[in-house]
């Protein structure tokens, strides 16, 4: 998957016409155009920034149904989360994992309480299920979480659900695309909306921000899959187009192992805000989250609330035995939920359904909001089912259902940390062979080596620091400091790849430094 292969798709005299051009380059982009091209309709998606550096790259991990959408009633959403958990599973083996969660039980009521509530989700999953749950003693609960705090814990309940890593899986399935001959460009912003005599959308203006060269297609139907800015695209379309997205921010810190000894996640079912709080094991770290903020203002780099970190501090402090400070917290990370607009004036985020939204402008513009990591193939196949019949294209049924994404690997090695590459270890191991340099450790603190750098850039499509040490190797999530240190290292390898300048490599630190600020608990 090379950059400069696609652009030479759009100068080329096929590069003119398509049959779908989606703007957006997260989950539901990724999967839509997946969806798309796998139906044998020309497919182009363009994304603004960097595949999944929003929303997409700043998930709590989880492949999950829903145990709060559960409790809400939300039925509907809970069983096709469940389907789509499974299926998910089934066709990303390599990144997609079982995890057991333990519910700790601190009254009496809340351990039959919990437990039948976890048996009706097992019945939902059917034989998509991951495994039983079940109500578990005071010293089975500890021996799950040995340092939850046991100040009245009763026992617990132990589930079943999916772990995964979300930008990487973005990449995969942007991998998939190309390779089912499908054009997808990073750093390609839309920037206009063409319509014919009948104001009938028929193509799109775009600008390559790398080479600040415009473009102009024609597309039987565009999708704008922009999640927290699918308003800023649909007011190119019509400039009195009300607000659909109300985001919600939710921030995670990421802290050392030791703060969740054993092998289990923990899940606090009502936190004093209404939300679920989880602390998840991830890459040999522990994600903590989330909150539930109304924003005014989608960002690309969104940063977190002191009453977020407050919160999240507090809270995790009640349930652990060593009680989390801030000066423990390795990386911090913001991101927005796309939620429908409240319906009413005193309705907050947490009462917006999870559910998603696909809209048809008069002019035929296909814009899909909502949704979550979990769902985004079943959110893709409605989508792609609109855009033919919006678009005219002959009617073909989707295809994803059973489709193997891009280093789908069944017997998955979860100890060694390059699990993430699936298939393409291999090639990482042909590289090292080449150049056994490249196998040298960036940082003491993390595992990532060089070659991972120039896989990222070689295969992956990685463009700047962000991409490869953000979501390509995901060092800003996991040690932020140890990001910065490992950048300028990182910046050196990347230019000779990129047959980049000094100037270039000086830029690239300043701007990843003054960024990964950000990620830092000061």
């Amino acid at each position: 998957m090379k950059r400069n292969e696609m652009i030479d798709v759009l100068n080329s005299p096929q590069g003119k016409n398509w049959d779908i051009v989606i703007i957006g380059g997260g989950a539901s982009g990724l999967g839509a155009a997946l969806d798309s091209v796998t139906r044998g309709y020309k497919t182009l998606l363009i994304e603004q920034s960097d595949f999944a550096k929003g929303t997409s790259s700043r998930s709590t991990k989880l492949v999950h149904g829903g145990v709060r959408y559960l409790a809400q009633g939300d039925i509907s959403l809970v069983l096709e989360a469940l389907q789509e958990r499974g299926l998910l599973r089934q066709n990303a083996p390599h990144l997609v994992r079982n995890q057991s969660f333990v519910i700790p039980n601190y009254s009496w009521w809340s351990g039959p309480f919990y437990t039948l509530g976890m048996k009706v989700y097992d019945m939902m999953a059917g034989k998509l299920g991951l495994g039983p749950s079940e109500h578990i003693s005071k010293e089975e609960t500890l021996e799950a979480i040995p340092n939850i705090s046991e100040k009245e814990l009763i026992g617990g309940v132990i589930y079943y659900d999916g772990q995964f890593d979300d930008a990487r899986l973005a990449i995969n399935l942007a991998q998939t695309f190309v390779e089912n001959s499908g054009v997808a460009i990073n750093y390609m912003k839309a920037t206009d909306l063409v319509k014919n005599s009948e104001g009938m959308i028929c193509g799109l203006k775009m600008l390559d921000i790398e080479e600040n060269i415009e473009y102009q297609l024609n597309a039987k139907v565009v999708v704008n899959a922009t999640g927290v800015f699918v308003d800023s695209i649909l007011q190119l379309d019509d400039v009195k187009q009300p607000k659909m997205i109300k985001p919600s921010q939710g921030i995670h810190i990421v802290l050392d192992k030791s703060f969740l000894q054993g092998e289990s996640a923990i899940m606090i079912p009502k936190t004093s805000d209404g939300r679920v709080l989880f602390a998840v094991p991830w890459h040999n770290k522990v994600v903590v989250g989330t909150t539930d903020i109304e924003v005014d203002t989608p960002s690309l780099e969104p940063r977190a609330l002191e009453e977020e970190i407050e919160f999240i501090l507090n809270t995790a402090g009640e349930y652990l035995k060593k009680a989390p400070k801030r000066s423990d917290v390795l990386s911090i990370f913001a991101g927005l939920r796309p939620l429908a607009a409240p319906q009413a004036d005193d309705q907050n985020t947490k009462e917006i359904s999870r559910s998603h939204k696909i809209m048809v402008s008069l002019s035929g513009l296909i814009t899909i909001t909502g949704g979550k990591w979990t769902t985004y193939r079943k959110m893709a196949e409605d989508t792609i089912d609109k855009a033919a019949l919006v678009g005219g294209l002959p009617e073909r049924a989707c295809e994803t259902k059973n489709l193997p994404i891009h280093g789908y690997l069944k017997n998955t090695d979860w100890s060694d940390y390059q699990y993430i590459y699936g298939t393409d270890k291999k090639y990482l191991k042909e590289l090292v062979a080449q150049n056994p340099n490249w196998a040298v450790k960036l940082h003491n603190r993390l595992n990532f080596t060089q070659v991972e750098v120039i896989w990222a850039v070689r295969q992956e499509m990685a463009r700047t620091l962000d991409d490869v040490l953000a979501r390509r190797v995901r060092a800003l999530f996991l040690d932020a400091r140890a990001a910065i240190e490992m950048a300028p290292k990182v910046a050196e390898i990347m230019a000779i790849e990129l047959n980049k300048d000094e100037n270039w490599v000086e830029n690239q630190i300043n701007e990843f430094t003054e960024l990964a600020q950000g990620y830092l608990l000061k």
